[in-house]
């Protein structure tokens, strides 16, 4: 069992890690800024306020457990966007301030920069929206970000170029950089087997200072 302390516990993503994690015995602490927008009830968890933009929150939401996630993403809006590097860097800065071995970090990143078959990335396709971009751009300023920082046990794991709600089947493949795609070369994940990923890597870490990916 770990003691999971999860920032964006109650969005499309951060809601299914919550699952996940509770129905596998782990103790979750859901740090959101409205705790009264978390319904689950459940013995093994926790519901308290935090600010993912503040490093001393960070520090008080982390210390006593073992990992701490980021669902925090980009797809609520403008303002949104504009929080996921500096999220990235409250983070880092909040489990800096507890020693070492500080808990380990665990991030919801972006499709956008994954390599494609033919050398490309993903935000490099035509048509995307606008919109679209800044959502991947911002992940990939955070995983640069993350990849500068060698004192802090960091992994962020991207999803398919599409993740939406859907069946969970406990069955997915990784890659480090590339984008997978299935026998069709459609690139897809459920966000409850996302949530399975993130939860089999606090279990099992393998992926220590290093971005991976998920799809079927």
């Amino acid at each position: 069992m770990s003691t999971i302390a999860l920032f964006g516990a109650n969005g499309t993503i951060g809601s299914r890690i919550l699952h996940e994690a509770l129905r596998r015995g782990h103790r979750v602490t859901a740090v959101v800024r409205d705790p009264a927008k978390i319904t689950t009830t459940h013995p093994d968890l926790t519901v308290t306020t935090g600010d993912v933009l503040d490093p001393a929150s960070v520090a008080a939401a982390a210390t006593g457990h073992d990992v701490l996630v980021s669902a925090i993403g980009g797809g609520d809006g403008p303002g949104h966007v504009a929080t996921i590097r500096p999220a990235a860097e409250s983070l880092v800065a909040g489990l800096r301030t507890l020693g070492d071995p500080a808990p380990r970090l665990i991030s919801v990143g972006g499709a956008g920069s994954l390599r494609t078959p033919d050398g490309a990335q993903v935000w490099d396709a035509e048509g995307l929206p606008e919109f679209l971009l800044q959502i991947m751009h911002a992940h990939g300023d955070a995983l640069d970000f993350y990849r500068s920082v060698p004192d802090v046990r960091w992994t962020s794991i991207s999803p398919a170029a599409t993740i939406e709600p859907g069946e969970r089947t406990g069955s997915y493949r990784t890659a480090l950089d590339d984008l997978l795609t299935d026998a069709e070369g459609t690139s897809r994940i459920t966000t409850e087997d996302y949530a399975v990923a993130v939860v089999d890597e606090i279990e099992g870490p393998r992926h220590v200072g290093e971005r991976f990916t998920v799809g079927y």
